[in-house]
């Protein structure tokens, strides 16, 4: 989108969704062309419509320096993170951001550009949403869309004992990132690109959609850490579940880093600990495990088999060849 004499002076909300939003709605008719307030969406015989939210805060979620377009990308691609885990495929969003001052035109048509480009990327609609402004950090928030065929959500509740527990990717990448991407952590130059692209930019695991569907029995995306988030399928389950970090899959520039440290189980606990991976976490019956490695691979996504689910209650973790206690599952909101 090319600048104008409005990139100079203050920014009218009506002019930047005329100017910025509506075009990301043009596939959407839905949307009414955001000229009304609400979208309507028809229902889809033998279908369900999946819906989730996830918000982002500038200083908890992305640096305050960080390139708004990568910003707006990071957001619709949390909230596809936790679409991918319930087996739903992307269909729309609402969109509502509080912008600081500070934010111009320039800033926001950046926004939008990553918006859109993300939008092309994922199969995505804006269908409307709400901006206002704020006297604190940049705010933004998503709701979005996806569909299932009826009752085939992969709902967090669906492990059963002796189920072998999976993730997808590697883990702790997003943890390492945020340290490289403020310049700290000793990290190779090389390494420390790779993890704080990691870290801005999550890839959201959509292409193990129907893999998961068909062969996954419990899942949810791993946003707070590998130890919490897998502890939320067992107690949604209610049920125990194991976790062995040695079979915890590692990316090269995550392996560097464990190397240097004095001390390789806390290490690997930080590791598992850490979230903002935006992998997934699953469960599946034993006689599922080979074909669902089987068909993430062939979506181009590795996983690893790190678990297994019993008759019982929460989380038992081992490393070093023994349990260990956690003192720090992942990330707590506040």
């Amino acid at each position: 989108m090319s600048g104008s004499d409005a990139d100079e002076g203050p920014v009218d909300e009506f002019d930047w969704i005329d100017r910025c939003l509506r075009p990301l709605a043009k596939d959407a008719p839905e949307a009414f062309d955001l000229l009304d307030d609400a979208a309507a969406l028809a229902s889809r015989p033998g279908q369900d419509l999946i819906l989730s939210a996830d918000a982002i805060v500038e200083g908890v979620h992305f640096r305050a320096d960080e390139a708004p377009d990568l910003v707006a990308r990071k957001l619709l691609r949390v909230n596809l993170s936790d679409l991918a885990a319930k087996g739903a495929e992307p269909y729309g969003y609402l969109l509502t951001v509080a912008w600081p001052a500070r934010f111009g035109w320039p800033e926001r048509r950046a926004f939008a550009e990553g918006l859109g480009l993300d939008q092309r990327a994922f199969g995505l609609r804006l269908l409307g949403g709400d901006t206002t402004s704020t006297p604190g950090p940049l705010s933004a928030s998503v709701t979005i869309f996806g569909w299932t065929a009826s009752g085939a959500m992969v709902r967090r509740g669906g492990a059963r004992p002796g189920d072998a527990v999976l993730v997808s990717g590697t883990i702790g990448d997003g943890w390492l990132g945020l340290a490289a991407s403020g310049g700290t952590g000793d990290f190779a130059p090389v390494d420390a690109a790779w993890l704080a692209d990691r870290y801005r930019l999550p890839q959201p695991r959509t292409p193990l959609i129907a893999a998961l569907r068909r062969y996954a029995r419990a899942a949810a995306d791993v946003s707070d850490g590998l130890i919490a988030d897998a502890g939320r399928i067992a107690r949604a389950s209610s049920l125990g579940l194991d976790l062995d970090l040695d079979r915890m899959p590692l990316s090269a520039p995550a392996r560097a880093w464990l190397a240097a440290q004095a001390d390789a189980v806390a290490a690997r606990l930080a590791l598992a600990a850490g979230g903002d991976d935006y992998e997934i976490v699953c469960t599946a019956a034993p006689e599922d495990v080979e074909a669902l490695i089987e068909a993430a691979g062939a979506a181009g996504v590795a996983m690893a088999e790190v678990g297994r689910v019993w008759e019982g209650s929460g989380v038992r973790v081992f490393a070093g060849g023994r349990e260990r206690a956690v003192a720090r599952a992942g990330y707590r909101h506040g």
